[in-house]
């Protein structure tokens, strides 16, 4: 009887993996050990007892439902505009040739490419320049200029997977340009833009070093755990708030690994 696996990789490979993986995610269980130890001060291996009671403190400190609030409207503000000028700019990227298309669509993801930092010092030193205050738009602002990358490159890859010949039969049907694209384009690309969004908005909810010089004096999640570091006063608050940060991006993560994992399967492709 004939087996349709393949080969079994090597123990010494098993191993290597399973050490990898250790290595990635021991840490992050041991963030959610420490947030149900009994030990208010500092961290503890073994903690010296496990309770539920930081929840409950948590749930009441209002620093943690503002800063909570405000990364849940940046990183959706930000999702909503990434999601307009990547999908616009991937289309006319995909769809169309011009001259210095190829150059566009390295602008278009040079901010997630360059470190954190410089995109940070960049965006302060322009908004100095322009004398606009820190706000909660200067770090929307901020989020957006890597969140439109996501989307895009999720965008172009899914239209230049779809078959112009569906849309140009829509169209030769007597279908306008809205008609076509909400009947035969959207359907296509409506996953990868779903996904996109999703990565967007995780990366915009846990982001650390474009708010830090764009934020002024305002806190998302990410700063206040940071200053919570810092300048601890219930240090297993911070890994309660840690616990629903992993969650919050992982989830969207996940979600859009399973939205887009079939994505080569597009209606009318290689017709």
């Amino acid at each position: 009887m004939r087996s349709d696996r393949g080969p079994s990789a090597p123990i010494g490979l098993k191993l290597a993996a399973t050490g990898g993986l250790l290595f990635l995610h021991l840490p992050i269980l041991l963030i959610f050990v420490y947030a149900f130890t009994t030990e208010e001060k500092s961290f503890v291996w073994p903690p010296p007892g496990l309770t539920t009671q930081w929840f409950a403190v948590t749930w009441n400190r209002p620093d943690v439902w503002q800063a909570l609030s405000l990364s849940v409207r940046v990183a959706a503000i930000s999702t909503a505009i990434a999601l307009v000028l990547g999908t616009l700019c991937a289309a006319a990227v995909s769809r169309t040739k011009f001259f210095g298309r190829e150059t566009i669509s390295l602008l278009v993801i040079l901010p997630i490419a360059l470190p954190g930092i410089i995109t940070g010092i960049a965006l302060r030193s322009a908004f100095a320049l322009a004398e606009i205050p820190f706000s909660f738009w200067t770090v929307v602002l901020g989020h957006a200029t890597f969140c439109v990358v996501v989307v895009y490159n999720n965008a172009v890859a899914r239209f230049r997977r779809t078959s112009g010949s569906m849309i140009e039969a829509s169209m030769d049907l007597g279908a306008d340009g809205f008609q076509t694209f909400r009947h035969v384009v959207l359907p296509n690309i409506a996953t990868a833009l779903l996904a996109g969004g999703m990565l967007a908005f995780a990366l915009s909810f846990d982001e650390v070093i474009v708010t830090t010089f764009t934020a002024g004096q305002q806190q998302t999640v990410p700063i206040w755990m940071l200053e919570e570091l810092i300048r601890p006063r219930q240090r297993p608050v911070t890994n309660v708030v840690a616990m629903v940060v992993v969650l919050v991006t992982l989830l969207p993560i996940l979600a859009a690994y399973y939205l887009t994992r079939d994505g080569d399967q597009i209606a009318g492709s290689g017709k």
